[in-house]
């Protein structure tokens, strides 16, 4: 069953990890490494069953692939996943078992944040290992990611405002946010100051009541939010929420966020949102901002840099509408075609033979 999973997507690695000591159960999944070394976060979480675990790690990671390739990141795709509840589970010991196993790949997989993990935890799995990104801001890093997420979406929404309205002016829009966590707050900071109206929903009603009093932001309950009057629903909060239910209930233009996966199945939900009218931005072009700010570490940390790459997240979203007009392919489509393109192309240069040792001869 996993080699028939691998080999459906193409995955080069799967790597089962665990330590009795500190509790540890954990998958690394590595997807390509064309574009070079694999990054992806770590996710934990507490899974009902460990073929979940799998089948998310092995989702996520070849969504990082897509997202490297089309961000121009010279990095592949991978994610690793900790089985566990992290608010009872997550301790130094279960941490450090985890970054064992990463160093143990030596560089072919650089772990960072995700789902139930902060900067403070991948600090400490920086102690095992230096394949890592992400780390706090005391590590003279780029911190928690949600703010250059927030970015990216934001400068995806003005790209997906100018192909619905012909410019990028965001006032006076009603964007519709699910999940006002870390990144969704900093989005709807964004487009308040933008002068866009909002409306918000979320399982934290503590988060919700913060954005009603900072943003003057409407809030309806988690069911509704499919169905109010907007101009974009921005889905910042779980995956698969766009589905055979809620694309039906569906009152906007279009759907921009920064939540990872949010088709549930991408090929028939985007080609339903394409049949609405509904343009859909990609999810892993909008929010690369994080990926693209943490990767920038790698070369010394330098925050100017890497929100200039993290803006570039607009010029790429408009080359998706382009193909996709061009072509007449759904936006899902475009986006792999942009990713597969870059990706096929350094296969291509890799093809070529390289002598890099030539004191192997009497040349």
């Amino acid at each position: 069953m996993i080699f028939e999973l691998m080999e459906k997507d193409e995955f080069e690695q799967i790597v089962f990890c665990h330590d009795s000591t500190s509790g540890l159960k954990a998958i690394i999944a590595i997807h390509d490494t064309t574009l070079g070394p694999a990054i992806g976060g770590c996710r934990f979480y507490p899974y009902e069953r460990e073929e979940d675990a799998l089948i998310d790690a092995m989702r996520l990671a070849k969504g990082m692939t897509y997202k490297n390739a089309v961000a121009g990141i010279n990095h592949g795709g991978a994610k690793g996943v900790i089985i566990g509840d992290p608010s009872v589970d997550k301790d130094e010991f279960i941490l450090r078992a985890f970054g064992r196993y990463v160093d143990s790949l030596n560089g072919r997989y650089i772990t960072s944040v995700d789902m139930g993990m902060t900067s403070e935890d991948v600090d400490v799995i920086h102690t095992e290992t230096p394949f890592t990104i992400g780390l706090s801001e005391s590590y003279h890093s780029s911190g928690n990611p949600a703010g250059m997420t927030a970015l990216g979406v934001y400068k995806s929404l003005e790209s997906t405002v100018l192909e619905m309205n012909g410019d990028t002016n965001l006032k006076g829009l009603t964007i519709a946010i699910q999940g006002v966590g870390s990144v969704g707050m900093e989005l709807a900071k964004l487009l308040h100051e933008a002068g866009a109206k909002l409306i918000v929903s979320d399982v934290n009603d503590k988060a919700v009541q913060e954005a009603v009093e900072r943003f003057d932001a409407i809030a309806v309950d988690n069911e509704d939010i499919y169905s109010v009057e907007a101009d974009i629903f921005s889905p910042c909060g779980i995956g698969a929420i766009l589905n055979d239910e809620t694309i039906p209930q569906l009152k906007v233009k279009a759907v921009c966020g920064s939540a990872n996966n949010q088709l549930a199945d991408e090929i028939p939900h985007a080609e339903m949102l394409k049949e609405r009218g509904i343009l859909y931005a990609p999810d892993f072009v909008a929010n690369a901002g994080g990926v693209i700010n943490a990767s920038d570490e790698l070369q010394g940390y330098n925050k100017t840099r890497a929100r200039a790459k993290v803006e570039q997240i607009y010029a790429q979203m408009n080359e998706v509408y382009e193909i996709a007009r061009k072509k007449d392919i759904t936006t899902a489509e475009a986006a792999d075609v942009l990713a597969e393109r870059r990706i096929e192309k350094v296969k291509n240069l890799r093809s070529n033979f390289l002598m890099k040792n030539r004191n192997a001869y009497d040349l």
